[in-house]
């Protein structure tokens, strides 16, 4: 365990709710919520794995636990060392950032079991909605429309392939525990499927430590408009305006625009009334209490959901009522 000497919390006007929070992530999100946690006032603590053990997060960060070797699954994934490493610097909380245990739901049960403050959806939610295959099924049962494609548990590739002609191509193969892109697979034809799946087990396994999959038809002229919703525990919901996020890296996104451009529905969307009516009902469906990131895809009428703090978008937190043709790009 290291400690820095170079951190100094600044005063606010509130006593924290927490004295120590852990960020159990690495990289610009960590960076930014120990910023965060800074400025509270509250005292931040790293992990890292032997791969990171100069990282700027580690640096950053009041107090930086090892967790593991290098790859992720033996320690950014692995609950019981970042368990443990809460209770060896007294951490209250801990917040996940985005990708790695931020939508699991073992991860959040195990925190609950430990007396640890999940800084997140809590378990019920996760539970629906933080495996797509299981979101999505749960949503479609209020009436939300979705991609098209096959998503049933535990389907092999043998089952996934037969079921591929159904789906249509070119297709997308998705990890049911994956988020922010990583995983995902373009296929345009059938001959190379078998190939592709094989390649989007391995990553979905080392990425999440979950190699789940399932098919969607892929949208190839997408708009993509998304949707920050917070919800209380006492059945309060609210949205913070929409905003679009422009595709530029293959599935990864690279900037965004508040509002949209296309604010109103496209000739070719089959949507109805304002894009933001729509993604209150699904946090409600999902008796979610953070906030989720409903989204479409205007050339498909295809709301999803995070079921993570939407922190990966300074953009959305930071100005709700957005102006017109505010742009911003990740730093």
């Amino acid at each position: 365990m290291t400690t820095s000497s170079s951190t100094t919390p600044l005063s606010t006007p509130t006593t924290p709710l927490f004295g120590t929070v852990l960020v159990a992530n690495r990289g610009e999100i960590a960076c930014r919520v120990i910023r965060t946690l800074r400025a509270l006032g509250i005292r931040s603590v790293a992990v890292y794995s032997d791969a990171d053990a100069g990282a700027r997060h580690v640096r950053e960060a009041d107090v930086a636990v090892r967790i593991g070797p290098a790859a992720a699954s033996e320690s950014y994934l692995k609950i019981e060392a970042i368990i443990q490493a809460c209770r060896e610097t007294g951490a209250e909380a801990v917040h996940p950032g985005y990708g790695f245990l931020s939508e699991n739901v073992d991860f959040a049960r195990a925190l609950e079991k430990a007396e640890i403050t999940f800084i997140g959806p809590g378990v019920e939610s996760l539970n629906v909605m933080g495996d797509k295959i299981r979101s999505k099924n749960h949503v479609t049962g209020y009436g939300v429309p979705v991609v098209p494609g096959i998503a049933e548990p535990g389907m092999s590739d043998a089952q996934l392939i037969g079921a591929a002609a159904g789906v249509g191509f070119p297709l997308l193969i998705k990890p049911s525990a994956g988020g922010g892109g990583k995983g995902m697979h373009i296929v345009e034809r059938p001959e190379d499927l078998e190939a592709t799946l094989a390649t989007a087990r391995r990553v979905a396994a080392s990425a999440f430590g979950d190699d789940t999959l399932f098919l969607e038809r892929l949208v190839l002229t997408p708009r993509h408009i998304e949707v920050q919703v917070l919800a209380d525990n006492h059945g309060n919901v609210i949205h913070l305006g929409s905003a679009s996020a422009h595709c530029s890296a293959g599935t990864r996104r690279s900037s965004r625009r508040h509002p949209p451009r296309c604010w109103n529905p496209c000739p070719t969307a089959r949507t109805s009334g304002p894009v933001w009516a729509r993604p209150p009902a699904t946090p409600r469906a999902a008796s979610t209490t953070p906030a989720p990131a409903p989204w479409s895809s205007l050339s498909r009428t295809t709301p999803r959901a995070n079921s993570f703090y939407g922190d990966e978008h300074p953009p959305a937190g930071r100005t709700p009522g957005h102006r017109d043709g505010h742009r911003c790009r990740p730093r």
